[in-house]
């Protein structure tokens, strides 16, 4: 809500107000004299079901007096409340402005602007800043007193936290993030390579033991054709030595000899 709004109802609540005490006083006056017959009562022609009531304005009259005389019962209350209201309002407002106020100091303090030691000196220096700050004309010099020891009471957070301390340590963390980062693009393509390796190495060996197979089934094949052409191929160490014995020693020679002479 706007503060003309707000102004605007608070006038309107206070007129109100003013009016159901004027009203109240009145019919009550009003009412008493007539009741010492200085006056006469109020005077309404009314019926109901075709009985006329000769004295329906008194009672409309006591009525709307005791109606006001309760509505003005809570004057008072209102009154506190809305009293209660306007202080809040204005606590609330003062607040806002501390923070303001204390906001700018710590800031300038942050930055280093500030150079004396002492309590007084340090006070007086930030209220100086504070009364020479643009954005703080209108705030009233108690708010800027507080604002400025409030400044000077955490001078220490703002030693802690100066801009310089906080943009070197905003640049080391961006550092070690840039860092892990790295480090966590060697490791995924360190993983990466090593499964290349592992499939690559495991499609080798499926291969050398389909060779071997292949191999071995030719040399099988060998063993069984090359004795009836009355040829026999070399075996190594590690053959069978029954495969040696059955082997027929008259009619055989090794590759590349010749052929027999019977040939």
């Amino acid at each position: 809500m706007s503060l003309s709004i707000r102004y605007v109802i608070q006038i309107m609540h206070a007129v109100s107000l003013f009016v159901v005490a004027v009203l109240a006083v009145a019919a009550l006056v009003f009412t008493a004299l007539s009741a010492l017959g200085v006056t006469g009562w109020l005077t309404v022609e009314a019926s109901l079901g075709g009985v006329p009531y000769p004295q329906a304005g008194m009672w409309l009259q006591i009525g709307l007096t005791v109606l006001l005389a309760a509505m003005a019962f809570f004057l008072p209350t209102n009154a506190r409340m809305m009293a209660l209201e306007r202080s809040h309002r204005d606590f609330q407002i003062s607040m806002d402005d501390i923070k303001v106020a204390y906001n700018a100091v710590h800031h300038a303090d942050r930055q280093g602007i500030f150079s004396l030691s002492s309590e007084f000196d340090a006070v007086r220096e930030r209220l100086a800043y504070l009364r020479d700050h643009p954005d703080l004309v209108r705030l009233e010099p108690g708010v800027l007193e507080v604002a400025a020891q409030m400044g000077q009471t955490s001078r220490h957070l703002a030693e802690v936290y100066s801009e310089e301390r906080v943009a070197r340590a905003k640049a080391f963390l961006a550092a070690r993030q840039k860092e892990a980062e790295d480090q966590q693009e060697q490791i995924l393509e360190a993983l990466h390579i090593c499964e290349q390796i592992r499939s690559w190495s495991a499609q080798v060996e499926m291969e050398e033991s389909r060779v071997a197979n292949q191999l071995a089934h030719l040399d099988e094949a060998l063993q069984g054709v090359l004795p009836l052409l009355g040829y026999a191929l070399e075996h190594d160490a590690s053959l069978d030595e029954d495969t040696e014995q059955d082997a027929p020693p008259s009619n055989i020679v090794n590759l590349p000899a010749q052929k027999p002479a019977a040939e």
